[in-house]
């Protein structure tokens, strides 16, 4: 079974508990296919265990990148279940020798929205290359009133979308499933369309040199 790195940064909790967990992994050239399907194998495995909110695989920016893994859990124990689980060990006792975890960190706070900007060398000695959002001597991370101001500067329009436009759609569906839709249309706007628009457009703001 693979081990994780060491380093696992994480920061100060969510009001919620919510836990993200973002995985890099290093693909060799050749073995993508297989790394794919593979990887589909333990996202959705996950996502039967109780407190999985959710998971996404990004593929490199560039040639010869890492993937990204990501998985969202309701807390630490839901994440721990999945973790400890005979499942998940299973899958990385199949998983091939053309790839390999390179970094992982556990995301709690806001930084979960705004990709790290530290202008060094990513893991394993890569450099951070052109796709990186801020240049050498950004900061590591915005300061968290500016993260906080610019989540509300997402958050603002989508839910405003969402109570003219989705809510009154929706009238008819019971409370419960009316609220996992209306939850899953908000988390998936603000993680793949609205956060990371922003977070271009303010990165000059954002991440000061």
């Amino acid at each position: 079974m693979t081990t994780a790195p060491p380093h696992e940064p994480t920061s100060d909790p969510l009001p919620s508990g919510e836990i993200g967990v973002l995985i890099a992994r290093q693909v060799d050239p050749g073995h993508e296919q297989e790394f794919e399907r593979w990887a589909h194998g333990v996202l959705d495995t996950a996502t039967s265990f109780p407190g999985h909110l959710g998971y996404g695989l990004f593929r490199p920016a560039r040639p010869g990148g890492p993937w990204f893994l990501v998985h969202r859990f309701r807390d630490a124990e839901a994440c721990a279940d999945w973790q400890n689980s005979p499942e998940r060990a299973a899958w990385f006792r199949r998983a091939g020798s053309g790839h390999r975890e390179i970094d992982r960190r556990h995301l709690t706070g806001l930084e979960g929205w705004f990709p790290r900007q530290d202008g060094a060398a990513g893991p394993g000695g890569a450099d951070p290359g052109p796709d990186s959002l801020a240049g050498p001597g950004a900061s590591a991370m915005p300061a968290r009133w500016k993260m906080t101001l610019t989540a509300a500067l997402g958050i603002f329009p989508v839910s405003l979308l969402s109570g003219v436009v989705l809510q009154p759609a929706l009238s008819a569906v019971p409370l419960l499933p009316r609220t996992a839709l209306i939850a899953l249309f908000f988390s998936s706007l603000m993680s793949y369309a609205v956060m990371p628009a922003l977070t271009r457009m303010l990165r000059g703001w954002l991440y000061p040199r």
